[in-house]
């Protein structure tokens, strides 16, 4: 199979391949900004976002740490979500967008501090949320 071969020496193939890099550059500036900031919406559900640090008794933060959330108007005490506090001792947890209110704890058992002292946490933590934001917020244990 053969295919022709395009002359070097004429314009149009030299001007193709930058026509080409022109079109694919400055087509977005073309498009239309509603078209643009749909294209950044995130899909999906709206959600808020619990984060928050585990302190030691030293205020340093703690590693390996599993905290626990769960709704306060759930029945049961058992946790709804279980994450573990990572090298910044931080943790971040989605939870579902709107006006409610969230009980926070770190769960000790098996938790083997460097030290080896007992750690014990020093209160639960009620997070309100709202709508759809980010809550900051922290643990602290003592010994």
């Amino acid at each position: 199979m053969t295919s022709p071969k395009l002359r070097t020496g004429q314009p149009s193939a030299r001007l193709f391949p930058l026509g080409f890099l022109l079109i694919v550059f400055l087509l977005p500036t073309f498009t239309s900004q509603k078209g643009l900031l749909a294209a950044s919406k995130p899909k999906g559900r709206p959600y808020a976002l619990i984060v928050g640090t585990v302190w030691g008794p030293d205020d340093r933060p703690v590693y390996g740490v599993a905290v626990k959330i769960r709704r306060a108007k759930d029945k049961a005490k058992k946790a709804r979500w279980e994450l573990y506090s990572d090298h910044m001792g931080e943790f971040a947890q989605r939870v579902p967008a709107g006006e409610s209110d969230y009980i926070i704890w770190a769960d000790l058992k098996g938790f083997k501090p460097a030290d080896g002292k007992p750690l014990r946490l020093v209160q639960e933590v009620t997070v309100h949320i709202y709508s759809d934001e980010r809550e900051d917020m922290g643990l602290h244990l003592t010994h």
